[in-house]
């Protein structure tokens, strides 16, 4: 979900750059690159599988496809305009200064509109191949990527991964009304437990780019909170993310494999929490606390969850 390397200045209006010197393969990925694959990755992650939990088996192909490709289309619509509006900062990040708009592989006039046009592409696909339900969540989650948190919250409080990562809570709502055309109390179950999950597994990261976020002004909490305070703050959401990941399967009315995993998994990630609590007690060098191991297991966490759910009827 990162990429590193040198800084460069932010040309707005620099389309003509785009394609001088570069294949047609160069400008392709440069466009893939802006809706930042790796994301979409584990958004699909939590789409999926909840299709499988909502219909207690195996939906159709054409379904799982269609929600696929329209999920896709979506989430890198609001990554490609996310990095639109934050152009000016991933010039500044180690982190994020090799993405195409900081490099001038992509001006920003088409990146915007490329953010659109998939925008508008997802919604009407969504729409018409899989519901409308489906297809309104997917858009209000990335109006609130876009607006809520990108432009509004990210530059303005600490509690904006908070908040703001509400938006990549949408897919377990959107992978069940996709079966269902229905809302119920299980995808938002599901919902929280991404929600809760967020804080840990971005502050992870945070702690270790923290200094480009206080260059680029942006007050992400691991750059203005000691260690500490990080550490303690991820081990309430951690316990919040797994007691919710619990709560599923009463609700969601699984059988006993999905509670088995969670429970295990949950104790895994308690685990590493506490761990980089009490490393980040002791001080405050990052090669000490070694957020990044946090952060790579809170991945593999939420994945390997997200296929419990899908396994869970077929062994339940």
């Amino acid at each position: 979900m990162t990429s590193v390397d040198h800084e460069a200045p932010v040309n707005g209006s620099s389309s003509t750059r785009q394609g001088h010197g570069s294949s047609a393969a160069d400008v392709v990925k440069a466009y893939v690159a802006l809706t930042k694959p790796r994301i979409i990755e584990l958004l699909l992650l939590t789409t999926v599988p909840v299709m499988f939990l909502a219909q207690r088996g195996v939906p159709s192909f054409t379904l799982i496809l269609s929600t696929f490709v329209g999920g896709a289309l979506a989430a890198g619509s609001a990554n490609a305009l996310n990095c639109v509006v934050d152009a000016d900062i991933d010039t500044k990040m180690r982190r994020t200064s090799r993405r195409p708009l900081p490099r001038h592989q992509v001006g920003t006039r088409n990146a915007l509109i490329f953010g659109l046009v998939l925008g508008v592409i997802a919604t009407l696909w969504l729409g018409y191949l899989v519901n409308w339900l489906s297809a309104v969540l997917a858009l209000a989650a990335n109006v609130f990527y876009v607006v809520g948190y990108t432009m509004i919250l990210k530059r303005r409080t600490s509690q904006n991964i908070v908040w703001g990562g509400a938006a990549g809570c949408f897919p377990p709502l959107i992978g069940w009304t996709a079966v269902t055309n229905e809302l119920a109390w299980a995808p938002f179950l599901l919902f929280l437990v991404v929600f809760f999950w967020t804080p840990p597994h971005f502050w992870a990261l945070g702690l270790r780019y923290r200094e480009d976020y206080a260059a680029a002004g942006v007050p992400m909490l691991p750059s203005i909170a000691p260690a500490a305070e990080v550490g303690r703050q991820i081990v309430w959401y951690t316990w919040a993310t797994v007691i919710t990941s619990l709560a599923v399967w009463p609700v969601a009315d699984t059988g006993w494999f999905y509670p088995a995993a969670a429970i295990t998994l949950g104790i895994v990630f308690l685990i590493e929490a506490y761990d980089l609590r009490a490393r980040s007690r002791e001080t405050e060098q990052l090669s000490v606390i070694k957020p990044m191991r946090l952060f790579h297991f809170s991945n593999a966490y939420l994945a390997l969850l997200f296929v419990a759910a899908a396994v869970d009827p077929f062994i339940g």
